[in-house]
């Protein structure tokens, strides 16, 4: 391939996700290797790396907790029954002056699965607000269909437990 072309076909590409975005404060999403990069942790003020994998290797730096979510990215896994204890453990991170880190493999599915949860969780979002701010971060954020399914059903469990807002079901009858 000459030059020219390669440097044509390269130009198409969209360039890579950055490894470590901010979603919220004290809230980043990102990929394994952001977990693995002890300085962008450390200004970041990261205290909890999320490591939503089976076998994506722990966090970089020193003194940095792990909390593993043992799920592979596949929509048959059961990422529901994690959603509560990880979002609590996030959640005592930040209120204790620190920030998380969620990240497996990309930071694309199993991570920004969790994120939208904390955010539903903790901040209060709704399902659509909670992705859209997700995605307006990381705009490779894409939950797989299983898992999306999953936060459809938890966002359920909120409202019915008045965590979340109901949203309008239409006009009112007389």
């Amino acid at each position: 391939m000459d030059p020219e072309r390669a440097g044509r076909r390269a130009a198409a590409e969209p360039p890579p996700p950055p490894p470590l975005v901010r979603v919220a404060p004290s809230l980043f999403l990102g990929s394994a290797r952001a977990a693995a990069a002890p300085e962008p942790l450390a200004r970041a003020g990261v205290t909890l790396c999320v490591n939503v994998s089976r076998q994506q290797p722990g966090p970089g730096a020193p003194g940095v907790a792990e909390l593993r979510v043992p799920v592979f990215d596949d929509p048959a896994e059961d990422l529901l029954t994690h959603l509560e204890p990880t979002c609590a453990a996030m959640e005592a991170a930040v209120r204790a002056g620190g920030a998380c880190l969620v990240y497996c493999k990309n930071g694309r599915s199993r991570s920004a699965a969790v994120c939208t949860a904390y955010l539903m969780r903790h901040r209060g979002l709704n399902l659509e607000r909670a992705f859209r701010t997700v995605k307006s971060a990381r705009p490779v954020a894409e939950p797989n269909p299983g898992f999306w399914s999953q936060l459809q059903t938890y966002e359920e469990a909120l409202q019915s437990r008045s965590l979340l807002p109901r949203e309008p079901s239409g006009p009112s009858e007389p």
